[in-house]
């Protein structure tokens, strides 16, 4: 059902395009069915580098991406590159329309607001993602054999979550940063729990993800920062499988390279 309530900010992650467990179906809905002037995309829009296990409700996600870039819809669309993200971004810009930042700021309401995707602040991704990557795979593979619900795959997301202690040394990175320069409101994914913590002076939030059985986003307006969770339709997940290339004519937009989106300045990580 529409919302017909106006949005200065729409920010969602993690939607893990690729992944047997993104609800990307679920995420198209939404993005039709909310007013919103500025998108952000706060990283690990995609899941791994292989094209080849993206859907065709993943491609439909990046369609309507396309869509909303176009310059009569007036719609700021911006992606803030996550560390799933990284050898796909760029690429992946180009055909949608959208710039990619490591960090995104701008002003609302006399405050400075900062994106950053939270991998950032993760010592062991930091440092290494190799056995982040390893941990991946296994988890793709058990989300193959498993059925419909996926009920194992998400509960040993949140147990990883939670034993690396994720979520807590994000935030602290995250508050730490946004004193250190000032920013009132600071915004990361990574860790998939939706989250916010005040201190000092700064408000930080966690948008969550949209793998999860109720995917979660921000919204930003004269109200302040809401944490929702999605209320619209539930799908079952779609096993991913390569796409027939009949199945790709009605995406042919995205085939053609997005024209330059001159209108944006990068803003230095």
């Amino acid at each position: 059902m529409m919302d017909s309530r106006m949005m200065d900010t729409l920010i969602l992650s993690d939607l893990h395009l690729g992944s047997e467990v993104s609800r990307a179906r679920e995420a198209t809905e939404l993005l039709a069915n909310i007013n919103f002037r500025r998108l952000v995309l706060l990283g690990d829009i995609f899941s791994d580098l292989n094209f080849r296990r993206l859907t065709s409700e993943h491609w439909k996600f990046l369609s309507r991406i396309r869509k909303l870039s176009n310059p009569k819809r007036k719609v700021e669309v911006v992606w803030v590159e996550g560390n799933h993200d990284r050898g796909l971004s760029q690429i992946m810009s180009h055909l949608v329309g959208v710039p990619v930042y490591q960090r995104y700021v701008w002003e609302y309401q006399g405050m400075r607001h900062v994106a950053v995707h939270g991998h950032q602040f993760d010592g062991l991704c930091a440092k290494n993602d190799f056995w982040p990557r390893v941990g991946e795979r296994l988890l793709y593979t058990l989300q193959q054999i498993e059925g419909r619900q996926k009920r194992l795959s998400r509960l040993i997301d949140r147990m990883n979550t939670s034993w690396l202690r994720m979520e807590s040394r994000v935030a602290e990175g995250a508050l730490l940063y946004a004193r250190a320069g000032r920013v009132q409101r600071i915004f990361c994914g990574h860790t998939h729990v939706a989250t916010h913590i005040q201190r000092h002076g700064v408000d930080y939030y966690n948008s969550g993800s949209w793998i999860d059985a109720n995917p979660t986003y921000l919204t930003i307006d004269e109200e302040g920062v809401q944490i929702r969770h999605y209320e619209g339709t539930k799908y079952d997940y779609e096993p991913a499988q390569p796409l027939p290339i009949e199945d790709l004519a009605p995406l042919g937009d995205l085939l053609e390279p997005s024209p330059a989106f001159s209108d944006y300045e990068s803003v230095p990580a």
